[in-house]
């Protein structure tokens, strides 16, 4: 039976090569869906790692704590969003002495939204800069300001309202490109700052577009140079495994404080990680199901492109097939010589498309430094598809050429 097999598949592979472009242009919806499968799956690893690595610098046990639902983005806010009351120091003083699974707190204060800053020196300019007044102790809860060179915001900087200045890593080298930029003066809105540091960028950013446009200055002194800034945001670390907890702490000592009735809606958002990657989840669930549904449709098409170009195979060796059943062939044996070519076929179509995906896959990591590759669960999966869809259409013709009559087969021209 194994060599009976093996004959069968070097009938099916010569068969292939007897016609090439035929079966070229059949197998082309094979190898389109199962491209569409792999690369879906490749995509979706990739993000799936970039989010995982994102959670660690966004801090395993952290959570963010604003007055808006989806963060002032894309144009003005609800009604009801812009008539709640900003977060306060206060409340952030709130958390830290009243919830005890909290570790720790930090506070950070921006200007109105609307507003666009900019940072300058005589080599360069960075305009629509994320400028924050932070306090001393915004690099131990935020995972993601690690100190590149230089040294942090001290409590001495924040107490006597010093006009130092932490630039972002993408920043630096625009405002200094002879390098090195401690100690030197930039000047943001006007006034001169000196630079004390340079904030390392968050890794896990995806493509060209994840520049860090940080530029941290001391709390008080942010204050004291936009007096009317009133946009607080508050981020607290729980105590290890705690965070649950001390998000539902946090929940019901800030529904307290801003007056928020028993059976009203919240008037600020915390957010976690986890929830951005539930979020990322549920989409990626979307994204699947979309990808199924197209690549379905390529393998139907691919299937029956399949059968009809088996049926004319068929067709073609009708004679062919009443010499084999006339010098011994059984049935069983005219069945399997089909099915393999079919499975061949489609069997080629997925290990193109495999091919093909690999290829793009790599080329955007080496385009765009992006982390993903086509995981084997999808590479084998794409390749037991592309040869069961031989196999489903390719049955019926097998079928209706074991079940030809070896005598009129013969009288076939």
């Amino acid at each position: 039976m194994p060599q009976a097999n093996g004959e069968n598949l070097r009938q099916a592979m010569d068969a292939l090569r007897t016609h090439k472009l035929r079966s070229a242009l059949t197998i082309f919806g094979v190898v389109l869906g199962v491209s569409v499968i792999m690369l879906v799956a490749a995509l979706i690893t990739g993000f799936d790692a970039q989010i995982q690595e994102n959670v660690k610098q966004f801090g395993a046990d952290t959570a963010f704590v604003t007055k808006w639902d989806q963060g002032r983005h894309g144009g003005p806010p609800p009604l009801e969003e812009r008539q709640r009351k900003p977060l306060t120091l206060e409340d952030e003083r709130a958390l830290q002495e009243s919830c005890p699974t909290v570790k720790n707190v930090t506070a950070f204060v921006t200007s109105v939204w609307d507003v666009a800053h900019s940072v300058r020196t005589k080599s360069g300019e960075v305009t629509a800069i994320d400028f924050r007044g932070v306090q001393p102790n915004f690099g131990l809860v935020y995972a993601n300001a690690a100190t590149l060179s230089g040294r942090f915001i001290s409590e001495g900087d924040d107490l006597h309202k010093e006009k130092v200045v932490m630039l972002g890593e993408n920043v630096a080298p625009v405002l200094f490109p002879e390098g090195n930029p401690i100690g030197k003066d930039v000047t943001i809105d006007g006034s001169s700052f000196q630079v004390i540091g340079v904030v390392e960028k968050p890794k896990g950013g995806f493509g060209m577009g994840d520049e860090d446009r940080r530029v941290l200055i001391p709390y008080s002194t942010f204050h004291k140079i936009y007096p009317g800034a009133y946009e607080h945001n508050i981020r607290f670390q729980a105590h290890p495994n705690m965070l649950d907890q001390a998000v539902d702490q946090a929940t019901e000592l800030l529904r307290r404080r801003r007056n928020v009735a028993y059976n009203a809606k919240d008037s600020f958002v915390i957010r976690t990680a986890q929830e951005q990657v539930q979020e990322f989840h549920s989409i990626v669930g979307m994204v699947a199901l979309a990808a199924v549904v197209l690549s379905s449709v390529g393998l139907l098409i691919g299937g029956v492109g399949v059968m009809n170009i088996m049926l004319v195979s068929v067709t073609e060796r009708t004679r062919e097939i009443g010499i084999r059943k006339a010098i011994g062939a059984k049935s069983k044996d005219i069945t399997w010589q089909f099915l393999l070519e079919a499975m061949t076929l489609t069997g080629a179509g997925g290990i193109i498309a495999l091919i093909l995906v690999n290829g793009l896959v790599l080329l955007i990591r080496l385009t765009l430094e992006w982390h993903g590759s086509v995981p084997v669960w999808a590479a084998v999966a794409g390749l037991v598809v592309s040869v069961s869809v031989g196999l489903f259409f390719g049955v019926w013709p097998a079928m209706k050429a074991a079940k030809l009559d070896p005598v009129e087969a013969l009288r076939y021209e």
